[in-house]
């Protein structure tokens, strides 16, 4: 009678930390780089709109996301770094880049949020239009790039979550680009002395190259 042990596979049970770290670094590297991308891109655009009352009417005026806020830019520039710099660090230094990841995607979150319902940018404008300092924009309105940020900014923090919580089954950069490595020297290859340029140097020595 043949008996079937349950014992599973010892490859089997390396394999599943594999293949979960491969696909947590996949979604970390997409998430980071589209976040960044969506998050610089929406600062860009126009987020808020309003007109300002001067002596020929109504005037129009329009604020970017950088003329409400140069925080999401910022940090976006800031998320990719500490998403390269993953890579280049291992063990507490992971945990801590992956923080500054995590962190970075935070803070575009909050400062969308409140750059979403701001009118400083605008009233500033309308000052200036009017020549007046205590002028205000009037039929404020605002667009939704700034939700646009928010989103880039929630794609970082995923990264940053997704860095801390699987970055140590992460590959780091090899050692030999490391600094202070010293390169394998090769060996000097046994002169021949059947070689011409032995032969000749053999002579010039005043030696007998035949040996005898």
């Amino acid at each position: 009678m043949e008996y079937v042990t349950a014992v599973p596979h010892p490859r089997s049970e390396a394999a599943a930390p594999d293949r979960s770290g491969r696909r947590s670094l996949a979604l970390a590297l997409l998430c980071g780089a589209l976040g960044a991308a969506v998050a610089l891109l929406a600062t860009r655009q126009r987020w808020a709109e309003g007109t300002a009352s001067v002596a020929g009417g109504a005037f129009p005026l329009t604020a970017k996301g950088s003329d409400v806020t140069g925080v999401p830019a910022a940090l976006a520039i800031v998320g990719l770094a500490a998403l390269v710099a993953v890579f280049a660090v291992r063990r507490a230094g992971r945990l801590v880049v992956s923080g500054v990841l995590a962190l970075s995607g935070v803070g575009i979150v909050v400062a969308a949020l409140l750059g979403a319902s701001d009118s400083s940018a605008l009233d500033e404008k309308a000052a200036r239009a009017s020549g007046d300092t205590s002028a205000t924009v009037a039929t404020l309105s605002h667009t939704g790039w700034p939700w646009v940020a928010v989103a880039g900014g929630a794609l970082i923090l995923l990264a940053g979550l997704l860095a801390l919580r699987y970055g140590r089954r992460w590959p780091a950069m090899s050692g030999r680009y490391e600094r202070g490595t010293d390169r394998p020297r090769r060996r000097p290859r046994p002169a021949d002395p059947e070689r011409p340029e032995e032969i000749w140097k053999a002579l010039d020595r005043g030696e007998d190259p035949t040996g005898t």
